[in-house]
């Protein structure tokens, strides 16, 4: 019977990814050859992410299953994402200098302050800060018409940093003795894969292959797409993965979700803040408050208490609805 119901499941699962392919393609000829209705185009995308969000909560146990998709959905929007940038814009400016140096000692402050109170309470918080700017967040900057350079250039600048700081910090927790080179080495591979290697190919398409660096460029909007069927797939893992967890941890789970919440709103309310004095509002909101939660979530199983990663599991709901708000607001602005 429970081989009956894995199979079901995976039924289900495999007919959910079928009809997400077919719906996607029927988007993207809708957009294409549907020109007279754009108006109505642009308000289905509006609810588009808060749409995929409660699908993926829905249908939490089947969509788990595609997990494994996640990866090459974002390798493939930020490729979209990066096609259409001009290197010479990016660099480094004060603006990310005050953010890295945020992201570095505030993780360190917050878990120094908690850990007296609840060791894995301060791993979940300090691990939401420390965490590296998301892989995705220049596809929600360009949606917000913000510096997509500028976002790219800062997020460069925190994964490298996480590379040089993350194993000090989780060498002085101790719950997993690892040393340096290794960790650093596991961590920037996962870095390189999702960030710098889609970063190099559209460098070469953009030297190498121009006809085919403007076709993509032409096709980048589809990464909203792609990003709304990676949204559905996450928020129905972690959803799984909190109730997967037992009754006695109901209490550390809840502080995780509160504690989460507020990390999440203050980095983005202090990123607008600090992005603002640089006229760059829109990059320095989702430098800071978009994290890369995947990396976050499995720093957190590996090197910290396990349990620990609920907090970064619940930051991607927190961070998908600040997003899904700040895109329905301005696209319900341009319309």
């Amino acid at each position: 019977m429970v081989q009956n119901l894995q199979l079901n499941n995976h039924n289900i699962s495999t007919l959910f990814l079928l009809i997400s392919i077919h719906i996607f393609i029927f988007v993207v000829r809708f957009n294409n050859d549907m020109d007279n209705l754009e108006g109505l185009s642009k308000k289905i995308k509006s609810y588009m992410m808060p749409i995929a969000m409660v699908i993926g909560f829905v249908f939490y146990q089947q969509v788990s299953v595609l997990s494994f998709i996640v990866p090459y959905l974002i390798f493939t929007m930020l490729l979209l994402t990066f096609i259409k940038i001009s290197w010479r814009d990016i660099h480094i400016s004060k603006m990310h200098l005050w953010m890295v140096l945020f992201q570095v000692f505030a993780s360190g402050i917050v878990y120094y302050l908690i850990n007296p109170y609840n060791s894995i309470l301060a791993q979940g918080t300090m691990i939401c800060v420390l965490a590296p700017t998301a892989t995705s967040a220049p596809v929600i900057t360009k949606m917000l018409g913000g510096n997509v350079e500028s976002l790219t250039s800062y997020s460069l600048v925190s994964n490298l940093v996480l590379v040089a700081v993350a194993p000090l910090l989780f060498s002085e927790i101790g719950f997993h003795n690892l040393p340096f080179l290794d960790s650093a080495w596991q961590i920037s591979r996962r870095v390189a894969l999702l960030l710098i290697l889609p970063l190099f190919i559209a460098f070469l398409i953009n030297r190498l292959m121009p006809v085919v660096s403007n076709f993509l460029q032409e096709k980048s909007d589809i990464s909203f797409y792609l990003w709304s069927i990676a949204l559905t797939i996450v928020s129905g893992r972690t959803l799984n993965f909190i109730l997967s967890q037992g009754e006695s941890n109901y209490k550390i789970e809840f502080l995780l979700a509160v504690f989460s919440l507020l990390v999440c709103v203050f980095q983005f309310w202090l990123g607008r803040k600090i992005g603002r004095k640089y006229q760059n509002t829109v990059a320095g909101g989702q430098g800071l408050g978009q994290k890369n939660t995947i990396l976050a979530i499995w720093m957190a199983q590996v090197y910290l208490n396990p349990i620990a990663s609920i907090a970064p599991g619940l930051y991607v709901i927190w961070q998908n609805i600040v997003n899904s708000w700040q895109v329905w607001r301005s696209r319900r602005n341009i319309g």
